[in-house]
């Protein structure tokens, strides 16, 4: 069984990191902070906090409706916020936040050869893993 913790013992920046990736994922999609907030039904003003990195613990709901929106592994974004998600297995399977933001919409042909020029740029630099 999985059993999610709250985020009392997460990293000190997890309400940071999820803020930018959702910013990405919804730039990504070029859609506005009204389109999310309409289609989750959370106001744009948390969302905008939420962006910002300002809500230390974001609601379980909230995260599961954005989940959702975005077609992201629930259990991904519960630890993006800081939950701890114990269940090793469900960890492995579920994608990255860009995985899912990549898969959501097919590259056309130069966009794929953009990323793949990119990431090899990127891969190529001493230190990457840092």
């Amino acid at each position: 069984m999985t059993s999610v913790e709250t985020p009392s013992g997460g990293s000190a920046n997890a309400p940071q990191r999820l803020g930018a990736d959702l910013r990405q994922l919804r730039e990504l999609r070029h859609a506005t902070l009204r389109r999310v907030a309409d289609a989750t039904d959370i106001s744009a003003a948390y969302l905008l906090k939420l962006e910002r990195g300002d809500v230390q613990s974001p609601s379980p709901h909230v995260l599961k409706r954005l989940a959702t929106y975005f077609k992201l592994s629930y259990l991904d974004l519960m630890a993006l916020a800081g939950y701890a998600v114990s269940d090793a297995d469900v960890a492995r399977k579920t994608r990255g936040v860009l995985a899912s933001a990549l898969a959501a919409e097919p590259l056309t042909d130069s966009e794929e050869r953009a990323v793949t020029a990119f990431l090899v740029a990127l891969r190529s630099q001493p230190g990457r893993g840092e």
